[in-house]
């Protein structure tokens, strides 16, 4: 049976040895009101096992990906986001029948499934993603020169492996890539080894201990030097630089990782990851935090050593990836966050305090600049990625710090990372923490600078007088 078969005709054909009595499969979205058919219900992810082939010179993936899950309702199949031609699934072992349309693949259980039930579902499939689909037009895989790149937000695991791509569905990976000998395939987390093959081949293995989400989940295949290390405390350190990089100011950046990383200790508290490191590629156009091992696109350091986007993308590791956002209107608990961390990181290398950046950025965006028409914890998908999150969201930390004071604002960010490690927040969670740390009501602040929309009158003492700063981050506007 041809594997793009879709819509109903496919689901009575491939289910036709389902019982009549048979139950619901779980829900194709999750809901989420930027992106409602992302993710799936009726399940927990708690194990991805992705091993795929991949051969730079044709573009062609093949291979299986096995998905640990825990149903959390009864169900008689399973959907999952993923965008590329199926070829065959099983079930604990058994083949069975499956049906895809657009980016959703429902899988068939053969039966109901109690909830509580540990299932193992293995989807086979072959094909270039980065080829133009009758029913999938467009593609976020990324064919480059010399391999290729699986990495944007936010949503990316569906054009190579599949998966509940949500925020709050996080789970551990291991991840073997086979790749022609002197390639290179990266991942996140630990590098298990490398292991050549019989045909010449080499596979690559990954596994990843801590939860992570999937668009932080990432696959880079190529030339790149590979540089490792240990960090005084232990933990290995990963950085894979692409050989079509000029000069040396990406590696005088990331090679800093673990100095960047123990300043962070001092602010948010033990680093949660296992592993750390960096990937600097000229093929992608803006930062990820890909977990363990953000990934940097090389024209952020086209004017030298830049540390400040390295702050950012390992404060991630913290806020976005061990504290990862329930739903996606939650984003300022990320990206406010890591800004924010560029400022901390300013203040330390005398560049400019965290309060004079945000007095600065507060008096850049006019009062009817658009960066103030949604509020920091509803920015709309239009603005997610942008200052509306990013910069209203480090304005918001600031105005929290000078109404508490360092020490307890410090306090509330570490118990924040410590409380949610490993699993997921809300806006109106962390309110309530501030709260609870501070020992007062904070609800006047937390609507003026979190839940509401609009310029705020005042933003210190200082901001009418503020001058520029010479902070890396304001030059690049």
């Amino acid at each position: 049976m041809r594997a793009m078969l879709s819509g109903l005709v496919v689901a009575a054909l491939v289910f036709a040895a389902v019982p009549a009595h048979a139950g619901e499969p779980g829900p194709s979205g999750l809901g989420d009101p930027y992106y409602p058919g992302a993710g799936n219900g009726g399940y927990d992810v708690k194990h991805y096992d992705v091993h795929l082939e991949y051969d730079p010179a044709t573009d062609v993936v093949s291979g299986y990906t096995t998905v640990l899950l825990t149903t959390t309702r009864e169900l008689s199949g399973v959907y999952f986001d993923f965008a590329l031609p199926v070829r065959w699934t099983k079930v604990d072992g058994r083949e069975g029948g499956f049906a895809q349309h657009h980016k959703e693949l429902l899988v068939g259980t053969g039966g109901d499934v109690p909830a509580g039930t540990n299932v193992f579902v293995t989807v086979g499939y072959s094909v270039s993603p980065s080829d133009t689909h009758a029913d999938v037009p467009v593609t976020m895989w990324k064919r480059t020169p010399d391999g290729a790149l699986a990495i944007a937000a936010p949503s990316m695991s569906p054009w190579w492996y599949p998966s509940n791509d949500h925020p709050s569905d996080k789970a551990t990976y291991d991840v073997a890539i086979t790749v022609p000998a002197g390639v290179e395939a990266i991942s996140n987390g630990e590098l298990l080894g490398t292991y050549p093959q019989n045909d010449g081949r080499v596979t690559w293995g990954w596994y990843s201990g801590t939860p992570q989400t999937t668009y932080a989940t990432f696959l880079a295949i190529g030339q790149f030097d590979l540089r490792r290390s240990t960090t005084a405390d232990g933990k290995p350190v990963l950085n894979a630089y692409s050989t079509a990089l000029s000069g040396t100011a990406a590696q005088q950046s990331v090679e800093r990782t673990p100095e960047v990383v123990r300043f962070l200790e001092g602010k948010f508290g033990a680093y949660p990851m296992a592993d750390l490191g960096g990937l600097v590629t000229p093929y992608t156009s803006s930062s990820l935090e890909t977990q363990t091992r953000p990934s940097y696109p090389a024209w952020v350091f086209r004017n030298g050593p830049n540390t400040y986007v390295v702050a950012h993308e390992m404060a991630h590791q913290w806020f976005g990836n061990s504290v990862s956002m329930s739903r996606w209107s939650d984003i300022w608990l990320s990206e406010g966050f890591a800004t924010y961390a560029e400022w901390l990181w300013s203040e330390a290398n005398g560049e400019g305090t965290a309060r004079e950046l945000a007095n600065w950025t507060y008096n850049y965006y006019a009062a009817d600049h658009e960066v103030w028409d949604v509020a920091v914890a509803d920015p709309t998908p239009q603005y997610q990625y942008g200052a509306a999150v990013h910069e209203r969201g480090a304005l918001a930390l600031q105005a929290l710090r000078t109404e508490v004071g360092d020490a307890v604002f410090f306090r509330t960010l570490r118990t924040w990372a410590e409380r949610k490690a490993r699993g997921n927040g809300t806006s109106a969670e962390f309110a309530a923490l501030a709260e609870e740390v501070a020992g007062r009501d904070l609800d006047t602040l937390f609507r003026t600078w979190v839940f509401s929309a609009g310029k705020p009158v005042v933003m210190t003492a200082a901001a009418a007088t503020a001058e520029p700063v010479s902070f890396r981050q304001i030059h690049r506007r």
